[in-house]
Parts: C-alpha cells; sequence; structure tokens
C-alpha cells in the first residue's frame, strides 16, 4: 500500500445496476472476488462492510476497484455516498480487503492443452479489458467444443452481456483455438 490518502473515483460501468469505485490502492495482484451474498465474505473484511451498507447486491473487488450492484430497492445516491465512506474506512482501520484464507478458485491440475490455452487467453487479453467496466469472467469449464464462463461483476447482469461473451470473447477464442464450438454463460 502506497501512504498518503486514499483516493477514490466513481466510473460508471455498462450495467445500470453496476457501479466501480476506483481506488488508489492495491487490494490484489490479479483476478478478482466475487461476493453475492453477505453470508458469503467470512474471508473478506471489506466486503462484509459493504454489504452492510443497505441497498448492496453484490460486491467484486478487483485488482485496484471494487464494484457494487445495487439491489431493487438500493439508492444510488446513499451508495455513491456510503460506498466510498466505508472503503476510506476500511483502509484506515488497516484491516486486509481479503484474509490470506481466501483463495481463487484453483485448477485441477489436470488441464488440456486446450483449457491451458483458453485461461491464458482469457487472464491476458480478455479479463483486463472486462475489468475496465468493473466485471470479470472466469473459466468454468471445457467441454466437447463448449467453453463454460462465469461473468462476475458489472458483467453478470448487464444488458450487453451476451453480445460481449458472443461477438467478443466466443469470437476471440474461435479465432484462436479452432476446436471451440460456442461459448456459453454459467
Amino acid at each position: 500500500m502506497s501512504d498518503g490518502a486514499v483516493s477514490i473515483s466513481l466510473e460508471f460501468t455498462p450495467n445500470p445496476n453496476t457501479l466501480k469505485f476506483v481506488v488508489n490502492r492495491t487490494f490484489m495482484e490479479r483476478g478478482a472476488a466475487n461476493f453475492t451474498a453477505a453470508a458469503d465474505t467470512e474471508k473478506s473484511p471489506l466486503a462484509k462492510r459493504l454489504f452492510e451498507i443497505p441497498g448492496v447486491a453484490a460486491v467484486m473487488i478487483g485488482t485496484n476497484f471494487v464494484t457494487i450492484t445495487k439491489a431493487a430497492e438500493g439508492d444510488w445516491d446513499v451508495l455513491a455516498e456510503q460506498v466510498p465512506e466505508s472503503i476510506d474506512g476500511h483502509f484506515k482501520s488497516g484491516a486486509p480487503a481479503l484474509t490470506e484464507e481466501w483463495k481463487p478458485a484453483a485448477s485441477t491440475g489436470n488441464e488440456t492443452d486446450v483449457e491451458k490455452k483458453i485461461k491464458e487467453i482469457l487472464d491476458n487479453e480478455i479479463r483486463p479489458a472486462v475489468a475496465m467496466d468493473g466485471g470479470d469472467i472466469v473459466f468454468g469449464r471445457y467441454d466437447d467444443g463448449v467453453v463454460y464462463l462465469q461473468l462476475q461483476g458489472a458483467c453478470s447482469s448487464c444488458p450487453s452481456s451476451i453480445a460481449t461473451l458472443k461477438m467478443g470473447v466466443e469470437a476471440r477464442l474461435k479465432e484462436i483455438i479452432p476446436e471451440i464450438k460456442e461459448v456459453v454463460q454459467v
């Protein structure tokens, strides 16, 4: 972490129910941690704190940002004020965003060459681009030419997510890996 004041800027995402809060601090080196229920935040003091704000439906912690998805009863004015205050208070408390017990989904180690190539393209090209919009795409599995991906953060309920998945991700994966027939969301 760097010294000095915590700077938090608000960015809109393509998803009208999600806002991205960019912070001048690093939460994690790569990837994202996605929380869709307050009950699942035991390994993330920051997510737990953010779920205490009325109207928060989901929290995704990225490398240097937090994406907040608003519940139907949520109020953007309340969230836009309270989320930065909670993030700032969290940093001032000295608590980690994620505990050492939190681990990203691990690979089985029995990956095929196609699965390794899919993950490489996702990690190096697609996930960084999607993170710019406050989202993440996680590899689920590859089965008989079909790639199963999980959309998170701003991407999970975005009206344009299917277009992104089909025209962007599927087209790019098919271009590099001819064995791929289709990309679907899980």
